[in-house]
Order: structure tokens, then sequence, then C-alpha cells
């Protein structure tokens, strides 16, 4: 992602009132401003060449962190309210194209996946269009790496290493002399004299920083309820008895703890389609189905004039496994267990939490050695919030956000689960985020499903979206509606004999003294390292560490149902420290 230094306004300092100088001299007042002015000057050429820099984020190839140019809409189907990119209507030095075939017409919601029109046919009859928004404003410090090393995971400004006139801004993964591996959305690195590649975990506030929202329960559109399509939380039981009850907006599950044994609500990814959406017959042609989670971006979904929906690669061509959970759990006793459940690769990641005693417990299937215990704040009734990941082969568990130690690691190696399961008996990755209860009374709300980036290997630039499989695959010359199958159909993922989720290649990159490599977080629309002729950059390139996001796109009122302004206030929800 290129970076463009902020524009300042011109200084507009007070004249001060005219006194009567000496011929063919100067006013001391007059001295004095220009005095002021010089050394104002000189302090902000001082300060920008040595401490900080203002830049404005041009692109998305750090969203969701950074935002470049881009739409905010709301889903007029869930309500949802996401970003979309609108980069394509500037031209490479960030100017605005005036060419309307270059204007963004349409995205599709991350959550209900309804391709939404931003552009009004006639924009004084229907409202005001969903205007796009330059990107945010960043401060940058340049002191961190005058005294000390880029740390991984820094957000970093450099100079672009093949135009060192344009600044980039990325996340810096690898560092001086590292092998580094991009392997199934993960990085792996080896130290140097080093003989094995390890696993690179992110620390525990950059994971939830970057995180992407899947679904959240209080986003349904009851479009879809009323036409009958299935919650993607539903009860998964042993029996045909119901223990779980389910409010009419479909957000709030509860449960009396009275039930025998273990009763779970589920998450399957059943997500409309175009078809769903533009046809009116029901039951529907294309039968609702759980689908794998998948690296799907919704900033990536934008529609120029003259296109008609997004490209297939916006659905995302890569199964993702790392997953979060995150809930709100209100306990309405002070016995029995909450259950938390994540799978990955057909491989159950489980958390058991007493009520009474507050122990929570983690476990891995077909690992009973695994079971690494800790004391959380949950005691009897009350409301608490629960998070609970699976990311970079490690378990995590944060009680009201704060992250719960246990008194020993949560980390596990290589389990042989890089591929995704499904089994008549078992749904594994088909469902793959699970609540329960053990003899406990509860009500769970606010549930979100997310999931980790990930990281796609590619080395060089096909011409199309970067894939971690070969140009050959099949799935490269899939339709929406084709890859939308596949991944809801588990006989498919084999074929000839072979899984087709084995072929996803890796790459390998070395770095030498004082090279680093940086990727962006949306990593299928950023032209980083893994792209370069070169792949990494000089120490000499760096300019600084990004520290906060000052000033994004403000929010702009309108006259509901009108396109008339009311003007504009600060965005003081997206300002803040950059993660």
């Amino acid at each position: 992602m290129a970076t463009t230094p902020a524009q300042s306004p011109e200084s507009t300092a007070p004249q001060p009132a005219p006194k009567v100088s000496k011929p063919g001299g100067m006013s001391r007042g007059m001295r004095e401003t220009i005095e002021s002015i010089a050394i104002a000057l000189a302090l902000a050429f001082l300060f920008k060449t040595f401490e900080a820099e203002a830049f404005v984020i041009p692109t998305g190839s750090m969203a969701p962190t950074l935002m470049g140019r881009h739409k905010d809409v709301v889903c007029p189907q869930c309500g949802y309210q996401y970003t979309s990119s609108a980069s394509d209507e500037t031209d490479e030095e960030g100017y605005e194209h005036h060419n309307p075939n270059r204007q963004v017409v349409a995205c599709t919601c991350p959550l209900c996946r309804y391709t939404m029109p931003t552009q009004a046919t006639d924009p004084a009859k229907e409202g005001n269009p969903n205007p796009s928004y330059s990107g945010d404003r960043i401060w940058v410090s340049k002191v961190p790496y005058q005294f000390g090393d880029p740390r991984r995971f820094d957000v970093i400004v450099f100079r672009f290493p093949e135009r060192a006139g344009t600044y980039f801004i990325k996340r810096l993964i690898g560092l001086p002399e590292e092998t580094l591996r991009i392997r199934h959305g993960d990085i792996f690195v080896k130290q140097p004299g080093g003989s094995e590649f390890q696993i690179v975990r992110k620390p525990p506030d950059k994971l939830k920083a970057i995180a992407q929202v899947v679904h959240d329960n209080d986003f349904v559109s009851q479009g879809l309820i009323d036409r009958g399509w299935p919650n993607r939380w539903e009860e998964w039981g042993l029996d045909e008895n119901s223990y779980w009850q389910v409010s009419e907006d479909s957000r709030t599950y509860s449960i009396d703890g009275k039930q025998p044994g273990d009763s779970w609500i589920r998450y399957a990814h059943t997500v409309p389609s175009e078809e769903n959406w533009y046809h009116d017959q029901w039951p529907p042609v294309f039968q609702p189905r759980p689908q794998l989670i998948t690296d799907f971006y919704a900033f990536n979904t934008e529609v120029l004039r003259g296109e008609g929906q997004p490209h297939p690669f916006a659905l995302g061509y890569h199964w993702v496994g790392d997953l979060m959970l995150d809930c709100e759990l209100d306990v309405k006793c002070d016995q029995g267990a909450v259950l938390l459940d994540l799978v990955k690769g057909g491989k159950h990641f489980g958390c058991q939490i007493d009520v009474a005693t507050g122990k929570a417990t983690l476990s891995i299937e077909g690992l009973p050695s695994f079971a690494p215990t800790a004391d959380t704040s949950i005691r009897g009734p009350g409301s608490y919030k629960v998070e609970f990941a699976n990311a970079d082969r490690e378990l995590r568990l944060w009680i009201d956000g704060a992250l719960v130690e246990f008194a020993v690691p949560t980390t596990y190696d290589e389990l042989g689960n890089e591929r995704p399961q499904s089994t008549p008996d078992d749904p594994g990755d088909l469902a793959p985020l699970g609540v329960g209860s053990r003899g406990a009374a509860l009500e769970v709300r606010h549930l979100r499903v997310l999931r980790d980036i990930y990281y796609i290997a590619e080395s060089r630039n096909r011409g199309g979206p970067i894939s971690d499989f070969p140009s050959n695959s099949p799935l490269m010359s899939m339709n929406r509606r084709a890859l939308a199958d596949f991944f809801a159909s588990p006989d498919k993922w084999e074929r000839g004999g072979r899984n087709v989720f084995d072929s996803r290649q890796a790459v390998t990159f070395e770095m030498g003294p004082d090279q680093f490599f940086v990727l962006g977080d949306n990593s299928p629309a950023s032209a980083d390292a893994r792209l370069w002729d070169e792949h990494f950059v000089h120490r000499d390139l760096l300019v600084g560490k990004a520290l906060l996001v000052y000033w994004p796109h403000p929010l702009q009122l309108f006259i509901p149902g009108t396109n008339i302004g009311l003007g504009v206030i600060p965005n003081l929800p997206e300002m803040g420290l950059i993660r």
C-alpha cells in the first residue's frame, strides 16, 4: 500500500498592527513576525525530519487495520455496517478519476452476502448515494527505529524499494537473516543457523485487532428469517429433544440446564448466494447448505460501473481454520459447566469452564495429555463476555476483555489437521464453532464468529487473483456458484485420489543482514514483499512506525431520505492507536 504525506494548510498567522518604521528599516513587530514564522518552519522541518510525520492511506492493502479510499455502507438487509474499497476511483497519485466507468457502484455484505448498489440512478429522487471517503490519516513516529530495531508485527512506513520516492505501509513479518515460509495461511520462520521452521504466533492484541468478522448474530436479516432461511446457530444434539430456546429475532439462545448430558448450539456457515437474493422462488432453487469459512473480504467486493457482480475471488479461494468465538454469557446458576468448541481440520479444540469455581480447562481431541487449566472471573450468576480463539497453533481465552493466563503453555505442534474434514457423524469444519451446557442454566447473546488472517503463499504476480493453488487448479476457473458449491461439498474435496487442499503451495524467502519482510493485512489485495522482484525492505528505507489514526474520514450527516447534507462531525470511534 502506497502512502502519501499529508498536506498541511498554509500558515495564516495574524499580522501585527502597523507601526512606523525608520526610513529604509523594518518595524520591530514585522521583524518579530518574520522571525517567528522562520523559527516555526525550521521546527516543523526538524520535527518532520527527525521525529514524526503524517501520512494518508490511499488503498486497502492494510484493511481492516487501516482504510484507504473506501465507502462506508450499511447493508439494507441485515443492518450491518461495513467498508468497501473505492481505491479504483483514483489514479496512482491518489487523485480522483472523473471517468464514470471507474465509479464503484456495488459491494457485498460480509454477513448476509447481499450485493447492494452504492450509486443511486437518480440521487435527487432516491436519496444520497453512498459517498467515497479518503483514507485514514495516520501519525508515524521516526523515533523508535533511531534507537532500536523494528519488532515483528509492527505496522511500518518505508520507501518502496522499486520506487524510492513512493511511501508504502505494511506489517513487518520477517526480520534480518531469517528464512521465512508462508504455508497454509500461517507464517513460519527459521532462525540463522537453525534447521527447522517454527510457526510465528501473533501477540494476543494483534490477533484481536486484525481478526475479520465472519458472522454477527446481532445482525440477522429479517427477510431471510421470514422466508425460512435457517439460522446459522442451531441446536445440535444426540436426540430429537429440544433443550435450547431461541428468541423470535434469532439473536438469543437460552437453556435451563435440566437436560441430560451435554447440549450444544453450533454454527453452520450457511450464506445466501446472489440467486437466493434476486430470485423470489421459495424454497430456493439453490438450497441453503453449510460451507467452509474462507478468506472472504467485503472490502474486496467492489464492483465498477459496467461490471455485473464481484469477481469470484471475492468469495475467497482459501479455507480458514483459525477461528475465534465471541459471545456474552448470562449465567443463571451456580453449578454445571459452560462448554466452548472450535474445529480445525476435523479436530475439536475445547474449553470447559466450571460455573461454580471459575476453573477453565482446555482440551484437544486425540491429545489426552493436553489439559491446561486456569482460574477465571466466572463465579456463579452474572453476565460475562467470553472470547475463545484457536490461531497460530495456540488456544487463547479472554473473559471480560482480559486474557486468561494458564498454568502451562496452550500451544501445540503439528496435528495433521491442515485440510478440512466432514463426515456424516461429525460435520467437522462445516460446523466449526459451538457453545454448550453441561447442567448449567445459560443465556447466550451477541454471538460473533471471527477468523484470522490467511496469508496467501504467492511469490509472483500471475496477472490475476493471487492464490495458494496452482494456476491449473480447478478452483481457479470456477464461477461464484461453482465455488460456493465446492466449499459445501466434501465429496468434491477429493479429486483423482488426492485432496484438493493438498495442492496448496508454500513459498520461502531468505532475508540477508538489514533486510525486512513485509505483508499487508488484506492478503488477497496487497502488493507486498511476496510479489516484488527483491522480496525485502532494506533498513535504510525504513521511515518509521505507524502509531495513531488521528483523523479517519469524518462522518457526513444527511436529512433522512434526501441528499441534503447537514455537515460533518469527527469520526471519534475510528481514532486510536494502530495495532
